[in-house]
């Protein structure tokens, strides 16, 4: 029988705003994700001496998060120094692909206990940070794709045009968004994913900023379309502008971190795997279009799985902006109500590094709370890339 890689525990640090004066600018990014990997430690009772690797992702590698973040937050976390370290960037799934590195690792018996993680700090490096100044293309890439490899925004827009998703039906999912999430805070299922985080001037943080519990449709409707512009509009004319600052991701900052391990090696180690991970899958896509990505992501991963869509009890798609779930909504008809039950990116935040085990952690409360058995989450990438995975929850009745 093939070896399982069962998932002990996940977690994650409040997400702040990604800007001067968001509760968590004043800390460093390695910082940050040491917190959520010192936290996983003591939480799940790991001998951190057992770990074989810290894989961890960051969609923005330079500046304070440059040099192999993944290392350094191990040793900020006060893991051995034996302990390696490696950076994934996958852009927005690259949490979750450090998963799925993980998981291919105890698969094959190169690794039995693997911390993953992932963290971007979106005020303290900005997103294309690594670009200010720099072609990142190269000739070769820019004669195929002359015009580039495109915006997110637009290709959000692009999305909305093709699958004719209206200005309301937008701003509807964004609500929907805030106020699943604010339920969640209330209710206190939030609570046991987020981590508090101690600033360097001693006040700790322990809520997500992103949750407006007062906004209204009305308030979504009066906001100006973000990525409108004469000269977009004329390359574009098919383009109905419907995307919003409302509709969209915030700018955000945080980190997350699970533990991976062999399902043999968590019985001789005295750890309670929560799920196991049933098959994971990553694609490529439009490099324009971008953002549907997870739409064939869906369909492989539930083929490898071997599960029909109706087997699946909860599912997290990210929501970097709302014609992205809508679109996927649209092609999968999928249940709503089964669909980021618990507040999406919109309300919560996306630091993209982070998402990944963001997601993961959501689902794996989600199924204890509902008692269900399959989750299944997945994330759109810059790029045209998407990542998606099937958990089981294990113990269920």
């Amino acid at each position: 029988m093939a070896r399982r890689a069962v998932i002990v525990d996940a977690l994650r640090s409040p997400f702040g705003k990604g800007r001067a004066g968001g509760a968590l600018a004043p800390v460093h990014p390695v910082d940050l994700l040491a917190v959520t990997i010192e936290a996983l430690v003591q939480r799940t009772g790991l001998d951190p001496g057992r770990v074989d690797d810290v894989i961890a992702g960051c969609a923005i590698p330079v500046g304070e998060q440059a040099g192999n973040i993944a290392r350094h937050a191990a040793l900020a976390a006060g893991l051995p120094e034996e302990v390696p370290g490696t950076t994934v960037d996958r852009k927005c799934g690259s949490s979750l692909q450090a998963l799925q590195f993980a998981a291919q690792g105890v698969v094959a018996g190169d690794l039995d206990v693997v911390v993953v993680g992932g963290v971007d700090m979106m005020g303290t490096v900005p997103m294309k940070a690594n670009r200010l100044g720099r072609d990142d293309l190269g000739p070769r890439l820019r004669a195929r794709y002359p015009e580039g490899l495109g915006h997110q925004g637009i290709a959000a827009e692009l999305i909305a045009a093709r699958w004719k998703i209206s200005r309301d039906e937008s701003d509807a999912w964004a609500l929907r968004s805030h106020q699943r999430a604010a339920d969640a805070r209330r209710s206190g299922f939030l609570h046991r994913q987020i981590v508090p985080v101690t600033t360097p001037d001693g006040s700790v943080v322990t809520l997500d900023e992103g949750i407006r519990t007062d906004t209204t449709a009305e308030a979504l409707a009066a906001l100006p379309p973000a990525f409108f512009d004469e000269a977009r509009a004329r390359r574009w004319p098919e383009i109905g502008w419907v995307v919003t600052a409302g509709s969209s991701s915030p700018v955000s900052d945080g980190a997350s971190a699970a533990l991976v391990v062999g399902e043999d090696v968590a019985g001789r180690l005295g750890l309670v795997p929560r799920a196991a991970i049933v098959a994971g899958a990553v694609v490529g896509t439009d490099p324009i279009l971008m953002l549907t990505g997870p739409i064939p992501a869906t369909g492989k991963v539930l083929a490898r799985a071997d599960l029909g869509l109706s087997a699946i009890d909860l599912f997290e798609v990210n929501e970097a902006f709302a014609p992205v779930v809508l679109a996927w909504l649209a092609e999968t008809e999928a249940d709503p109500d089964r669909v980021n039950a618990y507040g999406g990116a919109i309300a919560l935040g996306h630091p993209p590094g982070a998402s990944g085990c963001r997601l993961l952690a959501t689902v794996l409360d989600g199924l204890d709370e509902v008692n269900g058995r399959y989750g299944l989450l997945t994330l759109c990438e810059s790029g045209g890339m998407a990542n998606a995975m099937v958990v089981e929850r294990l113990g269920q009745a």
